[in-house]
């Protein structure tokens, strides 16, 4: 019998993490690039075309086993017409990418917003396989944040529903990449922090992560894990400040929607979930409604990068029929 695969290709504010992939296999050849930085809609859809094919060449498989390409996209889309609306952290907007890469390649292309992506790997294959009613958040670059309702993939009217890094915490807060003021994604995901950082350094407070950094390279998830085992003072008091917030947020979601399980994953919480885990479960405990918080499980991510590279197969499945 033969072999079904699909392409999944998360498109992070960092980094481009593509997966060829099936149930039975799981992941038979994987590419991680980094981001194009300001890159044009056409640079994207060269470096896409190039990814796909680079892993087809790795995977040594022919075309016509290969069904759909999934495309996992940070910001505001149509599944159905395959149109990104606004992806702030990669510089895109109205975006027809499912057309302009169908005019490249021959397979379906089918795209969601990356977080759905990475909650429908979860419910499927990971750690959110008993949850009826989910919320996922992903702490990065940005936050993002999906919703699984009855089983299933919750997108709201216009396809936007789980935009919680867009819900505004602070109204005198610094600017979002949204070009809204203090957005939860500019409180407390990891680029708010290291912007916190290094305005303290700059103010010469002092911060192993002036060595562990290097110049005009950006401070990631990996650095900050690093200063919070050498015990450092300011970057612990950033994420901590920031995981409170974390905790206030998804107590006053969970409130609101009485969720069942809250995964949280991204590449902050993948490093420092150790640390960070606790304090959002105390102020999540603090300010959550007692009777909501018996009835609520808050874990963490258990397929890390994969989750929206698994999520593709649940996302072909749905739109093609198609199961691989």
């Amino acid at each position: 019998m033969e072999k079904k695969y699909i392409i999944s290709i998360d498109m992070g504010g960092t980094k481009i993490l593509a997966g060829l992939i099936n149930s039975e296999e799981g992941i038979i050849a994987r590419v991680k690039n980094p981001t194009i930085a300001g890159g044009s809609q056409k640079e994207y859809i060269i470096s896409l075309v190039k990814i796909i094919n680079s892993l087809i060449k790795e995977a040594g498989i022919k075309s016509k086993n290969i069904k759909a390409v999934c495309l996992g996209i940070p910001g505001s889309l149509n599944p159905y017409s395959g149109v990104v609306g606004l992806a702030p952290n990669l510089g895109l907007k109205k975006f027809h990418v499912s057309e302009k890469l169908q005019e490249k390649i021959p397979f379906p292309v089918l795209i969601e917003n990356d977080v759905n992506m990475g909650a429908l790997g979860l419910k499927k294959f990971g750690i959110a396989k008993k949850a009826k009613n989910m919320l996922a958040v992903f702490i990065g670059t940005g936050i993002g944040g999906a919703i699984i309702l009855d089983g299933k993939i919750y997108r709201g009217t216009s396809y936007a529903a789980g935009e919680i890094g867009h819900m505004i915490i602070n109204r005198e807060g610094p600017i979002c990449g949204c070009g809204k003021k203090g957005c939860f994604e500019a409180v407390a995901s990891r680029a708010s922090i290291v912007r916190d950082i290094l305005e303290d350094i700059k103010s010469n407070k002092k911060s192993i992560i002036k060595k562990l950094s290097f110049p005009n390279k950006p401070v990631k998830s990996r650095i900050l894990s690093q200063a919070v085992k050498a015990n450092d003072k300011l970057t612990i008091k950033h994420i901590s400040k920031a995981c409170e917030v974390i905790g206030q947020v998804l107590a006053n979601v969970a409130n609101l929607m009485n969720f069942d399980t809250i995964v949280l994953g991204g590449g902050l919480i993948e490093a420092l979930d150790k640390f960070m885990l606790p304090i959002i479960k105390k102020s999540f405990n603090e300010n959550v409604l007692k009777d909501i918080a018996k009835h609520v499980e808050i874990v963490s991510n258990d397929l890390g990068d994969d989750a929206a590279l698994y999520g593709g197969i649940a996302l072909a499945e749905e739109f093609l029929s198609i199961k691989v």
